[in-house]
């Protein structure tokens, strides 16, 4: 066995991983105990990461070779690299020819590595001479670049991980951090269990599991964050509670926010927010630092001893048309209070995607040039221009993504190359998007996964290499630069990023700027030295900025681990010389620097930060009568973006293991639905149709739906016959004026119960090397027909412990709904599908009333079990069939019993219930009743619950939600403890 060190792919917190690997094949993941982002620990995500590189599911899903279709909506056919490159380099030099560079652009992925971003970003601006590429980092972090830009005067996080362990007052705000940034959480839970005192304010429209250790909750109505600062910031001004001292010495631009956030009365933003003025009040004092103890004032008035405050947000703030707005909004406090600057405090943007940080180093977006340059200042566009030895760089502003496919849509924008990113499932405004992708002349998709539904639409698809075949560098939301390091070759004929783009810009060089030296002097046969040349021109070109790492070299990354920038060359002495590795230091030192404004100088024309003054605005789309919910949406606790690679485990569908929109219980009640109705979910943009669930964690008028749920596991028909397109159908593209990043966390929809009296259930245990292909094949079949309404497709398992792998198996699961039965033709082929079409399969067929079911039984070892069902019409076994099938319980009893309609058992069948703990696969059902039998505290309570069932033992992602079930099953009764006791 071979062991690689790495970093996992999924969310910003950069947690190191231990890859083991025989041969070709990735066989196990742990965590890296040595990596300080996570000391070892691995979240569910990252866990399974191995199994997700499995061959099977590579051989299922994964492009492996270049493809290209001859016509829009044929089948592609295989081609040679060269043939490939070749196509691209055509289409693209002719489309610059005839309508000049403008007419292209690139939309890459904060998902890709530095070095794929810098080679991208120098192939648009350096050789094609355009700045339309941007990033799916848009759509992620470019409000909380703007905000620090605003504000601090550059984009740089200024705290660190090791901030929780100091702060003694936590603002959460905007985030899920128990399901988003799982790994941080748990540093989180760590701190407050060595700081009892610690002070937990989280703000969100919903009541999540991160709000479940909350002091402090404010339940703010959407798109309410500004009125809620400036409401503090006004109490704050008004108790005396901002630090005169410093806003004088080290700000400017103060009396500008005073005047605006004196109309933030605390009952004006009581109202605005829905939250109490006594709450409101408390948030102000804790955040100030102060904990209603008196507290001594210096000449100045101000509190001279405050507790230190660190804010924790993500995509809350982010994805708003008011986005730079609220994050300068908060940052705005941290500076009225001197929390700034000095250990657990600051205000900490968690960045969504892996490398969002890196591609904004790079300059790898529309509006941004290499180590954190402007396009729009001439100098800085001199400055690049000299290091990649062009005459210029355009000025011009680019596209930024919802803009470029607005234009592609239109029409100005004549082709699209899109890198490791899928905006058919991401973007919002879906008919646009897919607008643009049909109207586009050529359009080439680099993807690792064929399953991406991106690209049906390419005209030319090149298969990339994914996580643990890659080189090269990510760096993480506390600045921390990481390697990313290979551990098997790549599949088929899968090439590196960077390595791709390097090969299309020598051919594109000859038929742009003929006779003239490369810009790209990287070698492609051998990555690690390629990707190694490739940072090193990163590196030279931070030299001065304020994210400068001319301190480090890779072999220092290589020895010494990862490290945080800012890192010059004076703090570690030269980084230039990568052949010292033997002389360098080892990790138990950083280098480079963990907290930024210390000295309280910022990186301003003044060194002084800026209090930026914007208005209150509400959403974009307001409630009302037509549309009167707001519908947010958010993540998962195990599954990540548009799940091409999290959407191949039927494990990690036991937590949520269906799509659906969500209501309070309230909501729900006046509108006559119940838990599994279908329902219409419309905004002004489309509609959907989907199963609707009770949620008392949200408020009145609210609606939340998973931002994952695609095209590839949500479908179904509209009533001209196009195919429905996921959540993303709903959601608006009107983005921040100054970020342009979209408000994909709100939209005004409304919400409408669906008659489709026809229903169709199909699921099966299938072979673990065709269950992928049959899942794709199910649901292309679904979108062959008009007549479904609504259409999921997704996995399922028998979510075995983790440790048991041997034993696990994969399932899929159909569901449909339309006005009227489909042509038996496809109700057959859905049983051929599944395994159903054989001489042992029980069968009952009702053509007068549109009802077909189908069963098939098999014997494993002594037990026999229920292997594929398909109930078309009455659906109503369902509860029983489901259970007896999924948790694989002897069925021998009941043979032709299968086929009788309704609700009711033959014989009572008990379900295990919903896991809570995917790891060691232990149900809400089990953990309930275990919990009657514990005693004592909270505390005492989990503790026996762990050392009974071991749930939550392992990753720990599901510990919010275990200790959201002991709170609420409460303790046994104290007269039970006493006769324990006797």
């Amino acid at each position: 066995m071979q062991v690689t060190k790495s970093t996992c792919p999924y969310c910003g917190v950069g947690c190191g991983v231990i890859i083991e690997s025989h041969g070709p094949q990735i066989t196990g993941v742990r965590g890296d105990p040595t990596h300080p982002a996570n000391f070892g620990r691995l979240c569910t995500k990252g866990s399974t990461l191995h199994l997700t590189a499995s061959s099977p599911i590579t051989l299922q899903t994964r492009l492996l070779q270049p493809l290209r279709r001859a016509q829009r909506g044929d089948a592609p056919q295989p081609l040679s690299w060269d043939a490939a490159l070749g196509l691209a380099t055509e289409k693209f030099a002719d489309i610059i020819q005839r309508h000049g560079p403008n007419a292209v652009g690139f939309y890459v992925s904060g998902q890709l590595l530095t070095e794929d971003y810098y080679v991208f970003n120098k192939l648009a601006k350096g050789l094609i001479g355009t700045n339309n590429i941007d990033s799916n980092s848009r759509l992620c972090m470019s409000s909380a670049v703007a905000g620090y830009k605003a504000t601090l005067g550059a984009d740089a996080p200024p705290a660190c991980y090791d901030d929780v362990n100091h702060a003694q007052c936590l603002f959460i705000v905007g985030s899920n951090a128990a399901w988003a940034h799982p790994i941080l959480f748990r540093r989180i839970e760590d701190a407050r269990a060595a700081n009892p005192g610690m002070k937990v304010i989280v703000a969100d429209p919903r009541r999540t599991d991160t709000a479940g250790m909350a002091d402090l909750f404010l339940p703010i109505q959407p798109g309410s964050d500004v009125m809620l600062f400036h409401g503090m910031l006004h109490l704050m001004l008004w108790e005396g509670w901002t630090d005169a001292e410093y806003i004088a010495a080290h700000t400017t631009g103060f009396d500008e926010l005073k005047a605006l956030v004196r109309e933030a009365t605390p009952e004006r933003v009581a109202q605005v927010c829905g939250i109490s003025v006594a709450d409101l009040t408390t948030a102000a004092r804790w955040f100030a630092g102060l904990d209603g103890q008196e507290v001594a004032t210096g000449a100045s008035g101000a509190p001279q001893r405050r507790k230190p405050t660190l804010s924790l947000y993500c995509q809350g703030l982010n994805q708003s048309s008011s986005g730079t707005a609220k994050n300068a909004a908060l940052i705005n406090l941290h500076l009225a209070t001197a929390q700034i600057g000095k250990p657990g405090a600051g205000p900490f943007s968690l960045t969504g995607q892996p490398n969002a940080m890196g591609g904004r180093e790079v300059g790898g977006m529309a509006n941004l040039l290499s180590a954190h340059r402007d396009l729009a200042n001439p100098q800085h566009r001199a400055e690049v221009a000299a290091l990649w030895g062009v005459a210029d760089v355009p000025s011009q502003p680019g596209k930024t993504a919802v803009e470029m496919f607005q234009a592609a849509a239109d029409g100005e924008i004549k082709a699209l190359w899109i890198a490791c990113t899928n905006p058919a499932q991401s973007m919002p405004d879906q008919a646009t998007v897919r607008r643009a992708l049909q109207r586009a002349e050529f359009v080439v998709v680099q993807e690792a996964f064929a399953t991406a539904e991106t690209c049906a639409y390419a005209d030319l698809l090149l298969p990339a290499t994914t996580w643990g075949e890659k080189t090269g560098t990510v760096t993480n939301s506390e600045r921390r630069i990481s390697r990313v390091r290979t551990a098997v070759p790549a599949p088929g004929e899968a090439r590196h990023d960077w390595a791709i783009a390097v090969q299309f810009a020598h051919q594109l060089e000859a038929r742009l700027r003929p006779g003239q030296p490369t810009l790209f002097p990287y070698t492609t046969d051998h990555a690690d030295q390629g990707a190694q040349a490739v940072w090193n021109e990163h590196r030279e070109s931070t030299r001065g900025r304020d994210l400068d790492i001319t301190g480090l070299s890779w072999a220092l990354l290589e020895s010494a681990g990862p490290q945080q920038w800012p890192c010059p060359a004076d703090a570690a002495g030269s980084g230039n010389d990568d052949n010292s590795a033997t002389t360098l230091p080892t990790r138990t030192r950083d280098i480079g620097k963990a907290r930024l404004y210390e000295d309280g100088i910022f990186p301003t024309a003044d060194g002084r930060a800026r209090f930026a003054a914007h208005a209150w605005q509400p959403t974009a789309e307001q409630r009302e009568s037509r549309y009167p919910f707001s519908l947010t949406t958010g993540r998962l606790r195990d599954q990540w973006h548009g799940m091409t690679r999290t959407g191949t485990l039927g494990r990690l569908f036991g937590h949520v293991a269906e799509p659906c929109v969500q209501l309070h219980p309230h909501d729900m009640e006046r509108r006559q639905l119940k838990n599994g109705d279908l329902v219409h979910v419309t905004s002004k943009r489309g509609s959907i149709v989907v199963p609707v669930q009770a949620d008392a964690t949200l408020g009145l008028s609210q609606a939340f739906m998973a931002m994952h749920w695609g095209s590839d596991f949500l479908s179904g028909c509209s009533s001209t016959g196009e195919r429905l397109a996921g959540v993303n159908a709903l959601t608006t593209s009107a983005f921040c004026p100054t970020s342009k990043q979209p408000e994909l966390k709100h939209a005004a929809v409304k919400v409408l119960k669906a008659e489709l009296p026809w229903t169709l259930l199909a699921m099966a245990w299938l072979p673990a090397d065709s269950a992928q292909d049959v899942r794709e094949a199910l649901a292309a079949l679904m979108a062959q027909f008009p007549l479904f309404q609504f259409t999921s497709c997704v996995p399922f398992s028998n979510n075995t412990p983790l440790n048991e792998p041997g034993r696990e198996r994969m399932g899929v699961l159909l569901r449909a709904a339309a006005h009227e039965p489909p042509p038996d033709a496809v109700i057959e082929r859905i049983e051929a599908l599944i395994g159903l079409a054989t001489a042992d399969t029980l069968r009952y067929a009702d053509q007068k009333r549109g009802q077909r079911r189908a069963a098939r039984l098999v014997r494993h070892g002594s037990a026999t079990m229920l292997e594929a069902i398909v109930l078309a019409g009455d659906t109503s076994a369902e509860g029983w069939l489901k259970t007896l099938l999924q948790e694989e319980l002897p069925a021998q009893s009941y043979g032709r019993l299968l086929l009788v309609p309704g609700a009711k058992a033959p014989v009572a069948v008990q379900s295990r219930g919903k896991p809570v703990c995917t790891c060691l696969n232990v149900t809400d059902a089990a953990i309930t009743t275990e919990l009657a039998q514990c005693h004592g505290t909270d505390a005492d309570r989990l503790a026996q619950l762990q050392g009974k069932l071991r749930c939550g033992t392992n990753c720990g992602s599901c510990l919010p939600e275990l200790k959201r079930m002991v709170r609420s099953t409460g303790p046994l009764a104290s007269k039970h403890m006493a006769q324990a006791a006797t």
